[in-house]
């Protein structure tokens, strides 16, 4: 296993550890913050995530900004590929997708032009640890390479880090939002 590999392992299981227990002590409401951001953003394409886990929930901003526009989740397409976005409805019919989210049972697929990204960890620069299987990283790459996309990462405040291992391959936030904060992020 290269050092690389081995410090991104041990980086993601102390912010699995801060996520825990963010998420057993969070009160109702940690998307508040969310839907006011979102709502400066009424009828722009978005992709938000269903959480799976110990991921803070979205869902309450993502339906709020459905009655405006698209709203979608990721549909994994396969290993080392990137994600397709599939419409969403807060009550629209779903089933199981892989690693346990849950995605449209019938697709719909469009390309949004802000991305709510889960993590396991964040700095106040940016940066992102995520699961290991550089989905978002391709994705946003890809979707960037087509015009301008907003990624906002969305965690609870407890997992910020103050620094990341990180690779070229690995895609920057635009802003951060947590259940009491935004981060804007400066170039």
């Amino acid at each position: 296993m290269s050092d690389l590999i081995q410090i991104k392992t041990e980086a993601r299981k102390a912010a699995f550890a801060r996520r825990k227990v963010a998420h057993q002590t969070a009160i109702p409401g940690a998307s508040g913050i969310l839907a006011s951001v979102l709502a400066g953003y009424r009828g722009v394409p978005l992709a938000g995530y269903m959480p799976i886990q110990t991921e803070i929930n979205p869902l309450h901003a993502m339906a709020e900004a459905a009655a405006y526009g698209h709203v979608g989740v990721p549909v994994i397409q396969g290993t080392g590929q990137a994600l397709k976005f599939s419409q969403w409805e807060p009550d629209g019919a779903m089933i199981d997708g892989p690693f346990g989210a849950q995605i449209p049972e019938q697709t719909r697929y469009f390309d949004p032009e802000i991305l709510i990204v889960p993590l396991v960890a964040f700095t106040r620069h940016g940066e992102r640890l995520g699961y290991g299987g550089g989905f978002y990283d391709r994705t946003l790459e890809g979707l960037r390479a087509k015009g301008p996309v907003l990624a906002i990462g969305f965690a609870f405040a407890q997992q910020q880090a103050d620094s990341l291992p990180m690779e070229p391959t690995d895609q920057p936030l635009d802003m951060i939002v947590t259940q009491d904060a935004i981060i804007e992020i400066r170039d």
